[in-house]
């Protein structure tokens, strides 16, 4: 939170505003310039040397703040992640398939969440399957490259793969 008026500790304040001449006064000086304006003495920045407060309706500079926070929020880069799904014994065919699908969704700039799900007994298989993950992540070597190796959680086990800078 700011300090605004009378919770200001400063004795001088650097004061800026619209409308305003821009120098250091003394606090009651500058509570007096935000008076006769009809605004109020927002401390913007209270670890400068002396610290520099606004003359501004409290209101609309919050107001103006979160505003600008949401539009910052909103032109942050929001991160997809696609999951392709193998079983410990996929194909030539069908791993060529779901390995198209990934290099086309690592151009795309989504994450590339592979898994390979083992169901009953399959779980016998882990090598099998951390083998595959392994394989697929050397073959879309050139569009992404491997955040986390093959991890284990239950019946999963999970490879993440992030797109390479352009």
């Amino acid at each position: 939170m700011h300090n605004i008026n009378e919770r200001i500790r400063a004795k001088e304040v650097r004061v800026v505003g619209e409308g305003i001449e821009t120098g250091v006064y003394p606090i009651a000086k500058a509570l007096e310039i935000a008076k006769e304006a009809g605004l109020d003495l927002v401390e913007i920045s209270p670890t400068a040397e002396p610290p520099v407060c606004k003359v501004v309706d409290y209101k609309k500079f919050l107001y103006d703040q979160k505003k600008k926070q949401k539009e910052l929020k909103a032109k942050a880069a929001k991160t997809v992640i696609k999951e392709i799904r193998f079983g410990p014994q996929t194909d030539d065919h069908d791993f060529t398939f779901k390995k198209n699908h990934a290099i086309k969704f690592l151009q795309e700039g989504c994450k590339v969440k592979a898994f390979v799900f083992f169901k009953g007994r399959s779980i016998v298989f882990k090598e099998q399957g951390e083998i595959l993950l392994l394989r697929f992540v050397s073959e879309l070597e050139e569009y992404g490259k491997p955040e986390q190796m093959p991890v284990l959680e239950g019946k999963k086990m999970i490879m993440v793969i992030a797109p390479k800078k352009k």
